[in-house]
């Protein structure tokens, strides 16, 4: 299994291979494509991802100590970026996705290419992930207070 950096890494080969922003903007909707689609089932409220101008809803399950998570979005550039997060995030133990310093965003000039609507979107989603992984966090990983 690789790991979030290699993944990471994988995501940012790709996008510098392409200098115009026009086409990695399609590569980002190709992403969002290629990303299963969501049983509509999920597609639920508590699954919505709020401070997104569209909707985007995310799914996770802990699966033998690794979060599982799926995806979807009503926008095409919004799914595409949701996809590389569960591309890079999904199958990793809570504490790796913690861990994780998510470089591919600035790398690839992702934030910088954003309306601001869609960067507060993407910091929404990072924040959900992150928020889940934490809730998912095994009890002897917490931190415990020390009085």
């Amino acid at each position: 299994m690789k790991t979030i950096n290699e993944l990471q890494n994988e995501i940012i080969e790709e996008f510098e291979m392409i200098d115009d922003w026009m086409d990695r903007y399609a590569l980002i909707i190709d992403l969002g494509n290629e990303l299963p689609p969501l049983d509509e089932q999920y597609k639920t409220a508590d699954n919505l991802i709020d401070g997104c101008q569209s909707r985007v809803w995310l799914h996770a399950e802990l699966r033998d100590g690794l979060l599982h998570f799926e995806a979807d979005s009503d926008a095409m550039i919004v799914k595409g970026i949701v996809a590389m997060l569960v591309k890079v995030l999904s199958d990793h133990t809570p504490r790796e996705i913690l861990d994780s310093d998510l470089h591919f965003i600035e790398a690839i000039g992702l934030q910088e290419h954003l309306s601001p609507t869609r960067s507060n979107g993407l910091v929404a989603m990072v924040k959900r992930i992150r928020t889940t992984a934490l809730a998912a966090l095994p009890d002897e990983d917490e931190p415990t207070e020390i009085e």
